[in-house]
């Protein structure tokens, strides 16, 4: 499933496709995908203006001029794709319709933005943006983990107390938001925390330091365009190139890259879920 950087990647390529531009033409292909879309879906997208795209932890929000906010989420294989040329930063030319193309804008600068699942466990909604925060999906997340909301401060009293293991921690969204599998591995590599340890026998001045690498390790991420493992593309149909710079997640068996370490990269099961790190120098 794509992660924070995959998502905040799509929502930067689609801004200049859709923000600040009138949705001509909304086309729904389907009643549903891994819910049912809201009523009228089609009807009420047709014509509004999309005034602002913000991310709030996995999900895409698109703030409209009729006073409500489409949501968005990936999913397992959800592509947002944009085709034409309006503004002259978009080089393809609008494809042939596929079979799994569920949902497609027509925006008044003449681009293309087809929505395409062929897993179906994409979701869109439509709320009012006044109180959208309060939506089920997104009420319970905790803090942006790019925001200032997470701090040193917040993670010490997150963990305080938690017999839980600290990957699992990182991985609770009403702890921070948006977090995933690939890039709390690498955090924790980069922090030298074990996955299995214990998040509140964890020191306070380690715990701490964890906020900046994360938000390094997303940087980072984002920079390279996300990571492209299975469907997962950029906005303009690229490939994301970060897990090309994965130091553990994926390279079970191989040289543990810190220097002067020696050791090699394991791999166990937490819930279900694979975590990898270097058993020498991640404590």
């Amino acid at each position: 499933m794509p992660e924070l950087p995959e998502v905040e990647t799509v929502r930067r390529g689609l801004v200049p496709a859709m923000e600040g531009v009138r949705i001509v033409q909304a086309e729904v292909n389907r009643p549903d995908l891994r819910w049912p879309f809201p009523d009228r879906m089609a009807e009420r997208l047709t014509g509004a203006r999309v005034d602002r795209l913000r991310r709030r932890s996995k999900y895409i929000l698109a703030d409209l001029s009729t006073g409500e906010t489409l949501l968005m989420h990936l999913g397992m294989s959800g592509r947002v794709l944009i085709s034409g040329d309006p503004l002259g930063q978009f080089v393809h030319d609008h494809p042939a319709p596929e079979k799994h193309d569920h949902v497609v804008f027509h925006m008044e600068n003449g681009a293309r933005v087809t929505f395409n699942d062929p897993r179906r466990f994409g979701a869109m909604d439509l709320m009012p943006t006044n109180g959208a925060e309060a939506h089920p999906l997104i009420a319970a997340l905790g803090p942006e983990p790019l925001g200032n909301s997470f701090h040193e401060a917040h993670l010490v009293g997150a963990f305080k107390g938690r017999n839980m293991p600290v990957k699992a921690a990182l991985l609770d969204q009403k702890i921070v938001a948006g977090l995933g599998n690939i890039y709390v591995c690498e955090a924790l590599f980069r922090a030298g925390i074990h996955p299995a340890r214990k998040a509140g026998r964890i020191g306070a001045g380690r715990v701490a330091s964890l906020v900046p690498i994360i938000r390094a390790t997303l940087q980072d991420a984002i920079a390279a365009g996300g990571s492209s493992l299975r469907d997962y593309r950029q906005a303009d149909g690229e490939l994301g190139y970060f897990q090309h710079s994965f130091d553990v997640y994926g390279r079970e068996g191989a040289a543990c890259r810190r220097d002067g370490c020696g050791g090699s990269v394991r791999r166990i099961v937490q819930s279900g879920r694979s975590s990898f790190y270097c058993a020498q120098c991640q404590r």
